[in-house]
């Protein structure tokens, strides 16, 4: 599309072709909306919205190309034409006025990249495995989780599958009619589901599905997609954790806790609590007390003046037990943890962390 306007500019400027146009300011002014075909209207709107179209293989390989790169590129003289056209030389005025319409598209999609969807979160698929486990066969997609921080920090990462995406979107689009129906979705195939360039173009969607998402705070709140993101995580760090592979498990609930602080608690804060729990249970059987402590005192912080709660009593016990094992001071937990004791509301001795997490049921 981009070719066929710069084509009929260059004409114009050139003095080519019904309607000459003076080569003056007006000339180098973008073009108006009525000059535009219906169809080249409509796909440059969808080039600049940061839409995906999700086609097959053999379909619009010019257009995937571009949508590939992002937005359309600046285009030298020459190209588009055809033909007499493609052998004759433009004059200056008409190369100048093609360049300068080829950095007002690109400046164009940018801004509008920028103004129609402001992303908090970026989303990357770093890799794409087909995992084959008889009888199903699948795609696992990586993502890396980008959200704001030191450049340094290292990205959370989920791993999905084409179902997982699916489901979410179903769920949202179930709750989110009005939202929703402005997001794109890549559809599902019968065939060629394992070719390098349906992966492709899969991962691609699936970033700018997620972005979109979280461009919208309807959306970004939803709990729907905090599952999406945190829940999986969460299931196999208990897991693991259950089974004694401790390091492993600790892996996972420090994943699971960066995703939560990027994400933010809306739902509340019973998962970071969890996911705290995991922590420092992970740390106290690898013997490492101090970090151990420190999620501890991140929990009873989470926790205030919630007497009632559930983890209050199993988080001041094991801050008691680290403080007295590293000498700090447990004077304040303890006499916390004596008085929820006095008042009935915890058993003594209280459950451990651990004996809570293996009996949490996580849905």
């Amino acid at each position: 599309m981009a070719s066929r306007l710069l084509h009929r500019l260059r004409h114009a400027l050139a003095g080519d072709g019904p309607g000459e146009a003076a080569a003056g300011p007006e000339a180098e002014q973008f073009p108006e909306s009525s000059e535009l075909e219906d169809d080249d209207a409509e796909g440059l709107s969808s080039r600049l919205s940061g839409t995906l179209s999700f086609t097959s293989a053999e379909e619009d390989e010019e257009d995937e190309e571009e949508d590939e790169e992002g937005g359309p590129d600046p285009l030298p003289a020459g190209d588009g034409a055809s033909g007499e056209d493609a052998e004759r030389s433009p004059p200056p005025d008409a190369q100048r006025g093609s360049q300068l319409l080829a950095r007002q598209l690109q400046d164009f999609w940018k801004k509008s990249r920028n103004t129609l969807v402001p992303q908090r979160l970026l989303f990357e698929v770093t890799s794409a495995t087909v995992v084959k486990d008889p009888p199903s066969k699948y795609v696992l997609y990586t993502l890396a989780v980008m959200g704001p921080g030191p450049p340094d920090r290292q990205p959370a990462q989920i791993s999905r599958r084409y179902s997982d995406f699916e489901r979410l979107h179903r769920n949202l689009q179930r709750q989110f009619r009005g939202p929703m129906a402005a997001i794109s979705f890549p559809r599902k195939r019968l065939r060629r589901n394992f070719t390098a360039e349906t992966i492709a173009r899969r991962s691609r969607a699936f970033e700018q599905f997620l972005g979109h998402l979280q461009a919208v705070p309807e959306l970004r709140h939803a709990l729907d997609l905090q599952d999406f993101f945190v829940l999986p995580e969460l299931r196999r760090a208990q897991s693991l954790t259950c089974t004694g592979l401790y390091r492993e498990a600790l892996a996972l609930w420090a994943n699971a806790w960066q995703l939560q602080a990027q994400l933010g608690i809306p739902s509340g804060p019973d998962r970071p609590l969890l996911t705290l729990a995991g922590l420092a249970v992970c740390h106290q059987e690898l013997e490492d007390p101090g970090e151990a402590r420190a999620c501890c005192e991140r929990a009873l912080h989470l926790l205030g003046d919630k007497s009632l709660h559930t983890l209050l009593a199993p988080f001041l016990e094991a801050h008691v037990r680290l403080s007295w094992r590293l000498g700090l001071d447990k004077r304040q937990s303890e006499s916390r943890l004596h008085a929820l004791q006095e008042a009935g509301l915890t058993p003594t001795p209280p459950p451990s962390l651990k004996e809570l997490l293996i009996k949490e049921i996580l849905d």
